[in-house]
């Protein structure tokens, strides 16, 4: 059985202020996005990996590609205006015999080589699957005009999705070919929209997503403490 794993890595990180591209962010002396492919190139699971990047960066991803000598990326191809057309950008270059995709944030750089191995295995039995964590805090819904709260929500069954999410390819093609007026917030809600149970993978709570100064910090303090 044949996998590839598609990383986007188009995003320019605003909220993170760093003053240049997200995957290019230094973190613990290598850039973001390296961290997050040195996981994928050691997993045994993963036969190569499909970097999707910045159109105007690309020639930056082939040199650092290079430099880390990151073996398992065969492909680096430009990104879209939305993650979406990123993925989509990213499902066009698999290859032909490929039977599972991984889709993973470049931001999530402390991604575990167990998680992406048992998602990729409960993946072989189910069609779709995704990796999130169980809600801690409490969770209300706010009115936007006057920011007062609407409702308490119960915590009971609300999970927050992270990545990996795999699926089986031709299942997730077929999912980003159907049009939607509304923008996905990941590739599991495309395949929900077309009736597909999506299993759920308990992961990690410090597979967290790098968007700010603060989570920066955090990942610094986590994969220091790794180190140790």
């Amino acid at each position: 059985m044949k996998i590839q794993a598609i990383i986007p890595a188009a995003g320019t990180g605003n909220r993170l202020h760093a003053g240049v591209h997200k995957p290019f962010v230094e973190l613990c002396g290598k850039p973001l996005c390296v961290h997050t492919l040195e996981v994928f190139e050691q997993s045994p699971e993963i036969e190569s990996v499909i970097l999707v990047g910045n159109e105007e960066h690309l020639s930056d991803f082939e040199k650092m590609v290079k430099q880390y000598q990151l073996k398992k990326v065969t492909r680096i191809v430009a990104g879209g205006k939305t993650r979406r057309e990123s993925v989509a950008n990213g499902l066009a270059a698999l290859d032909p015999d490929t039977d599972i995709v991984v889709v993973h944030d470049s931001a999530r750089p402390l991604v575990s080589l167990k998680v992406i191995s048992e998602a990729v295995g409960l993946c072989q039995n189910s069609e779709a699957v995704v990796v999130a964590v169980p809600v801690t805090s409490t969770i209300k819904r706010v009115n936007a005009s006057d920011l007062s709260v609407e409702a308490t929500l119960r915590r009971d069954g609300l999970w927050e999705v992270q990545t990996p999410q795999v699926f089986k390819k031709e299942l997730l093609i077929k999912a980003h070919k159907r049009k939607k007026k509304t923008a996905p917030t990941d590739d599991a809600m495309l395949v929900e929209s077309l009736g597909v149970r999506v299993k759920v993978l308990p992961g990690d709570y410090t597979n967290i997503k790098i968007t700010t100064q603060e989570d920066l910090t955090m990942a610094k303090s986590l994969l220091g403490s790794r180190k140790q």
